[in-house]
């Protein structure tokens, strides 16, 4: 079932959980994460990239995202994340998708809070008021949809971290019903080991009462993200070990299906299967 992304955190959180989220670049991922997500019953979250729903056939996709949610025997969020440009912004709503990540990180701070209420402004023009909106305070190293990213951070230094005491007032000004935070978390792959700021992430859960989001959670190791959700954090993203994990099934399947008369459907079958698989073990990491 269809729900609205707050609600559904906000329940996690409750009890002592977090809720992944899970970009899909395609319907066949999105259909694994619901069936992990129903085998598993929890909720989920299903992300579509602003790139991709700059395009005609994103904002299909993000239509049939909505109807999958709507059938789903578990409740479905379904998410445009980290869009900057209101018209993608308008768009991916009025095509289907619930909640939006007006992401102003990479602005100065003044233009951050502007760019988040316009976002709302614009929607609310549109007849789309009940939209939750997600904001980001500090900026993330890498791409979001690139694994190796020439910015890509180390996930060791300060840079970019979220400034705890300026989350007060951006939330109230911003009116963001989720706060996305950089706490040395990156996108893409962490060169080295990630060291996620702890301290600066407990001092943002004391000032603020809405849900935090962990951006970048490919590559934090289980035994960390578990720490999540006693700090306030109820929606964790995954992007890149979901494609990586995918794409190396089809790198090494491709050559048995295309052998075995071109079977696409047994081709597809192995990638359904290993999103299926990463979508369960991130749905049990953050429910223990």
């Amino acid at each position: 079932m269809r729900t609205r992304l707050d609600h559904l955190v906000v329940s996690a959180l409750q009890q002592g959980a977090a809720v992944p989220a899970f970009t899909c670049y395609d319907f066949t991922t999105a259909l694994a994460v619901v069936e992990a997500a129903e085998a598993a019953g929890r909720g989920a979250i299903l992300l579509v990239a602003p790139k991709t729903a700059a395009t005609p056939n994103g904002l299909r996709l993000i239509s049939a995202l909505r109807g999958l949610a709507d059938s789903a025997g578990v409740p479905i969020a379904v998410q445009l994340d980290h869009a900057s440009d209101l018209r993608v912004i308008a768009d991916a709503v009025a095509a289907g998708a619930d909640s939006v990540l007006a992401d102003g990180s990479s602005l100065p701070y003044e233009e951050n809070i502007a760019l988040v209420r316009e976002a709302r402004a614009v929607l609310e023009a549109q007849g789309h008021a009940g939209v939750v909106i997600e904001a980001e305070l500090g900026g993330l190293a890498g791409d979001e949809d690139r694994a190796f990213g020439l910015d890509a951070g180390t996930g060791t230094g300060t840079a970019g971290l979220t400034d705890s005491a300026q989350v007060e007032d951006f939330v109230a000004r911003t009116g963001a019903q989720l706060l996305a935070v950089a706490v040395g978390n990156v996108h893409g792959k962490y060169k080295g080991e990630p060291q996620l700021r702890w301290d600066v992430l407990q001092d943002i859960a004391v000032r603020t009462h809405i849900p935090l989001v962990l951006h970048g959670a490919s590559g934090i190791p289980a035994e960390e993200l578990v720490k999540a959700a006693a700090m306030n954090v109820g929606k964790v993203n995954f992007n890149t070990e979901l494609r990586t994990g995918v794409l190396a099934t089809l790198e090494a399947q491709t050559g048995p299906y295309r052998a075995d008369g071109e079977n696409l459907q047994g081709l597809l079958g192995k990638w359904n299967a290993s999103a299926k698989d990463f979508a369960a073990g991130a749905l049990s990491t953050l429910t223990k």
